[in-house]
């Protein structure tokens, strides 16, 4: 199941300088086998990763997949989503936190059951907006918070405490939330 998008937030969307058509002169140049973020697209693409994503908690493995879905959006490290019967559900536990995409719409975020703490660990879309039905209920997982993996190599975190991107070698930026970015 989709939401619609309203006429405020049409208008929101396309007021965006960069998307993804022209990489600006700040953007480094990507390598052989790298991406940069500056090329990605706005609104964001939806491409599936058959790379092996794994996502552990205290040494207990939390979800693996080959069947992941990386969100590609100008400016920002890709999002990785897993698809839920990947996911140990019964290891996680809805979160009092919420927050609203552009693009996805409304998240639900997740802790880790019993963990003691309520920082959240990862968040999902069970409604997304009109273009992202593709992650409709996937989970995605900060790896500042959580130890994520894609083909064995740890993920580094976006920089910023909101922002969920996963830096591996293969992309390359400034990254929306470096420090100087101001966010964009």
């Amino acid at each position: 199941m989709t939401s619609s998008v309203p006429e405020w937030l049409q208008a929101h969307r396309a007021s965006w300088k960069n998307r993804g058509t022209t990489r600006p002169e700040f953007a480094r140049e990507p390598g052989p086998g790298q991406e940069s973020v500056w090329d990605y697209p706005r609104p964001p693409a939806i491409v599936a990763d058959q790379r092996e994503v794994t996502i552990v908690t205290d040494g207990l493995e939390l979800a693996r997949t080959r069947e992941a879905i990386r969100i590609c959006e100008t400016a920002s490290p890709p999002a990785f989503y897993l698809p839920p019967e990947s996911v140990r559900t019964e290891m996680l536990q809805p979160s009092a936190n919420s927050s609203f995409c552009e693009w996805k719409g409304p998240a639900t975020y997740w802790m880790i059951g019993g963990s003691g703490t309520s920082q959240s660990v990862g968040w999902s879309y069970p409604k997304p907006l009109a273009g992202s039905e593709t992650i409709a209920g996937y989970f995605s997982f900060y790896p500042g918070r959580i130890e994520c993996f894609v083909d064995g190599e740890r993920v580094r975190p976006q920089a910023g405490e909101f922002y969920g991107g996963w830096i591996t070698n293969d992309v390359v930026g400034p990254f929306k939330g470096d420090p100087g970015t101001g966010g964009w």
